[in-house]
């Protein structure tokens, strides 16, 4: 008999347990970083003091799970038939056990989800509560919070359980959470956009079917929600998102308050926001040249005027990256198939064939090539979804399944409470002081 994604997941527990246990007992003490005042003051960005093996930002490579780029992942695992894109339940097995699953083991995957998908009650009077100027992300956030009462690792920690175990419920309760958040985030969208007139979920779909089918959205933008929610699913544990999860989800708070907190995290302009900002700037641009369509000429004297103003160019740049984003290049494969004639990815494109250039003669960007929210508003928009504020809400469907999974490992791992140790501004001073002066000592 086929072993199911949870008798898998426990074996490579096993494996991986003496792996840490060896490096914390053997190594505890070896160093392997340093940290600058800048790191200090500028939110430990680049400092080397988390751990995930669910996913690594490579600076040439761009985001690979599991030690696979993203190429390889949408290359090798298992789609529905017609479908472009695979299913995002198979990326779900490859990030919990770092192995692509076959048709079979993908299948007992979406028959999961399919029995947990079932929203109570309650979660749609919670959402139903909230105003209809409401921001959908605010929404969102509550009703995960508001599943905080289904909570089995809750009970079961209550009851007794031993911390090698606590893996066992909180995997439990990111199925129970995770096949649930389609069917939310479509709620959510009729109740804001639609008046309410609500598509019930078809359980015989995988989850992009599924959300496409309640978005009453037609073919293929069952393979958009697909690809979206894998490019998004993970991106180390330092941003603010993952971070967020996993700090919350330290202190032994179960999946539903850790997702929760991860979603107000996306919510933030830094963060979330960046691929409205990007439609909403393209948007502009078009009305700023009457929506025609530029020259090639024309449109680089606007990225330079925009640059020698002061400005940037949104979805342009990433702070690891040092290549064109693997991310914008699907995205952008797809656009040329199935949107090769819309307006604002016309824009668009214009822009990727312009802009790096021009970038690299201006001198201050790092990396001149675009990142994965210089595309992904744009298809959004082509097939319809047209609300913005709506589009974080598609982004933390993605992030909360490679959340969820780097939570049920860091449960299975022990990892502790993580508690860093701060210093006030006269310290770092005095540090900085003996360091530069030691004389002074």
């Amino acid at each position: 008999m086929k072993k199911t994604l949870k008798q898998s997941l426990y074996k490579e527990i096993l494996k991986h347990r003496p792996r840490t246990q060896k490096l914390l007992k053997e190594y505890g003490d070896v160093v392997i970083d340093k940290v600058t005042v800048s790191q200090v003051i500028g939110g430990m960005r680049g400092l080397k003091s988390l751990i995930t093996d669910i996913s690594y930002l490579d600076p040439e490579e761009g985001i690979r799970y599991r030690g696979y780029t993203l190429n390889e992942v949408i290359e090798n695992l298992p789609k529905p038939k017609d479908s472009e894109m695979p299913y995002v339940e198979g990326l779900f097995y490859l990030l919990l056990t770092g192995r692509f699953p076959n048709e079979q083991e993908v299948g007992q995957v979406i028959d999961e989800f399919s029995k947990r998908r079932i929203v109570p009650r309650y979660v749609y009077e919670v959402i139903d509560s909230f105003p209809s100027n409401s921001h959908p992300m605010a929404i969102f956030s509550t009703a995960i919070l508001s599943m905080n009462r289904e909570s089995l690792f809750n009970r079961q920690y209550r009851a007794g359980l031993s911390k090698m175990d606590y893996w066992e419920p909180t995997y439990e309760d990111a199925l129970n959470l995770l096949a649930k958040l389609p069917e939310i985030a479509a709620y959510i969208y009729n109740k804001l956009y639609r008046k309410g007139d609500r598509i019930h979920s078809n359980p015989n779909l995988d989850m992009g079917g599924n959300f496409a089918h309640m978005m009453n959205i037609g073919k293929p933008y069952d393979d958009v929600s697909r690809l979206h929610f894998i490019i998004h699913s993970d991106h180390e544990s330092g941003n603010v998102s993952a971070h967020t999860g996993h700090l919350v989800a330290s202190s032994l708070s179960d999946i539903y308050l850790s997702i929760s907190a991860m979603i107000n995290g996306l919510a933030g302009p830094l963060h979330g926001l960046a691929n409205q900002e990007v439609l909403r700037w393209l948007q502009e641009v078009m009305n700023k040249m009457d929506n025609k369509m530029p020259s090639r000429d024309e449109m680089s004297q606007f990225v330079w005027d925009t640059l020698n103003s002061g400005q940037v160019i949104p979805g342009f740049g990433h702070a690891v990256l040092r290549k064109t984003d693997p991310r914008y290049m699907l995205q952008r494969e797809f656009s040329l198939k199935h949107l090769p004639e819309d307006p604002i990815f016309k824009y668009a494109d214009m822009l990727f064939k312009v802009v790096p250039d021009i970038l690299m003669k201006h001198g201050k960007a790092k990396n001149p090539w675009p990142n994965v929210d210089a595309q992904s508003g744009v298809i959004q928009w082509h097939y319809g979804v047209t609300e913005y504020d709506f589009y974080t809400v598609l982004f933390g469907i993605g992030r909360a399944i490679g959340i969820c999974a780097n939570v049920i490992w860091d449960r299975a791992l022990a990892y502790p409470l993580e508690r860093p140790k701060s210093v006030t501004t006269s310290m770092l001073e005095e540090m900085v002081k003996l360091a530069v002066n030691p004389e002074t000592v």
